[in-house]
């Protein structure tokens, strides 16, 4: 009798909890806003044309400022100056520190906190050995197929051209902005922006400009990378991880290699390394890297949405699944990679020191001094000296509040030129200029208005980088809509 008074409970328990578990599903609503699509502006190939023009000035940027090719960039000015006349006659343009461009096309009300909208003018070198492996040189700004080819095509000099066009486009309509609205085009994000968009932040700050919101790169419109979502994705970047490079380093007597030691410098440093691709950094389901998915999982199928819905009782399975792809784990975690090693002159003299760079991207929530006290943890041998490496390392980024009136403006702008799309708030993996604007506003995003294939995500930087027409000239109209929708 008691036995089933006790199975009796149970099976009451365990009813009440499947009740609430669905329950939570059910009342797991979309978080999609509903907007009425917009007629596009129907533009010609000119648009085109000038994008394939910029692609071929090589503005590469360098760690050595001697080393940068700057006529090409004053050239790519002078380019900016004769295709876009409108912008030339009505924006007001400071050059900082001789190759960033700030413009400012001023509002008629004072009151309005300004809006930036960034790219960057600088582009990754290409490797010598990778030219033969184009399609179409990379430089050459070629128009094939549907496509321009070329480095700066997704990274990101299509920013700077679609947002002047859409601008170009507005003045010739006659359009007058309430808000004032900064354009902002550094030289050297590729290399850490401290020579650009570290100093128009710095100048937007002694002129005492306090701004509405900051749009950069960093998401895309991603279609095929999530499981259970066949609609693309407009992920908007509302944070971004942190960067930490370590330098680790082993010494030991070196010698013949005919009478080895027990261990050498190579092997020492190589444990180390191995300890530390052992560890996974704590999950960190909760925080900002699970936003996306609080958005997107309404839009899935039942099974998907009930566990993410009770993420509190499957968060184990839920992650597991994500850990499975590198792009899905990289948003839950703090990760590493080696990404340099060096050690030995000669096959036959064993080295006297060993030295590797390990690469941390940080999850907001965590810092670089904990990183650093776990890497020494989990490394926990004296023989490996351990410091920062280069000048590059930053905290990771505040968050932007995704249920804020500007997050909803960028959700109103993607749906009404994008209707297929679900949008998302989505944490960027790598790293942007837009860091430096962070105590000009606490509304930092980070997006492209561009349809990306999930082959296109292997082109920035790589071979072959391409744009299609068909979504830049999407990108163009998102950029009209977004300044008709913050500046009315």
């Amino acid at each position: 009798m008691r036995l089933k008074k006790v199975f009796l409970l149970i099976s009451i328990c365990l009813g009440v909890l499947i009740v609430f578990l669905f329950i939570n599903t059910l009342t797991f609503q979309s978080r999609q806003l509903h907007f009425a699509p917009i007629k596009h502006v129907e533009s010609t190939n000119s648009p085109i044309i000038r994008l394939s023009k910029a692609i071929q000035y090589q503005t590469i940027s360098n760690q050595e400022n001697k080393r940068i090719d700057t006529n090409e960039f004053y050239n790519f000015h002078t380019f900016l100056k004769h295709s876009f006349p409108f912008i030339d006659s009505a924006l007001l343009l400071k050059k900082i520190n001789r190759l960033s461009l700030l413009y400012e096309w001023k509002g008629s009300d004072p009151t309005l906190r300004p809006i930036l909208l960034m790219a960057h003018q600088d582009v990754v070198p290409v490797e010598a050995i990778t030219h033969s492996d184009w399609s179409h040189p990379p430089f050459q700004g070629a128009i094939k197929k549907g496509f321009i080819y070329g480095r700066g095509t997704l990274d990101v000099k299509s920013g700077i051209t679609a947002q002047m066009e859409a601008i170009e486009y507005l003045i010739a309509h006659n359009y007058k902005p309430k808000r004032t609205i900064f354009l902002a085009y550094g030289h050297d994000e590729e290399v850490g922006g401290r020579q650009g968009a570290l100093r128009i932040a710095e100048y937007l700050r002694l002129k005492k400009v306090q701004l509405e919101f900051v749009l950069d790169e960093g998401g895309s419109i991603i279609k095929g990378i999530v499981p259970g979502i066949r609609k693309p994705i407009a992920i908007i970047g509302v944070a971004e991880k942190g960067y930490l490079s370590l330098e680790l380093t082993a010494k030991e007597k070196g010698g013949h290699s005919s009478m080895p030691p027990k261990e050498s410098a190579i092997g020492i440093l190589s444990s180390a390394i191995k300890n530390l691709e052992n560890y996974v950094f704590p999950s960190r389901m909760s925080g900002v890297g699970s936003i996306m998915f609080d958005y997107i999982s309404p839009e899935m199928n039942f099974g998907l949405r009930f566990a993410i819905a009770n993420k509190w009782l499957f968060s184990s399975f839920i992650e597991k699944k994500l850990d499975m792809n590198n792009a899905t784990r990289a948003t839950l975690h703090t990760t590493m990679a080696t990404t340099l090693f060096k050690a030995g002159e000669k096959e036959n003299v064993l080295p006297t020191k060993a030295k590797a760079i390990i690469n941390f991207r940080i999850m907001p929530g965590e810092n670089i001094s904990h990183v650093i006290e776990q890497v020494k943890e989990i490394i926990d041998d004296p023989r490996i000296h351990i410091k920062t490496n280069g000048k590059f390392n930053y905290e990771p980024s505040i968050v932007s509040n995704p249920s804020s009136p500007t997050f909803r403006l960028m959700q109103k702008t993607a749906k009404q030129v994008f209707p297929d799309v679900i949008v998302a708030p989505y944490l960027v993996l790598g790293s942007t200029d837009s860091r430096h604007y962070k105590n000009l506003t606490k509304n930092i995003y980070r997006f492209v208005p561009f349809r990306l294939e999930p082959s296109d995500l292997n082109r920035i930087h790589g071979i072959n980088e391409r744009i299609s027409i068909r979504t830049y000239k999407e990108g163009i109209n998102f950029y009209i809509q977004l300044i008709r929708n913050s500046t009315q």
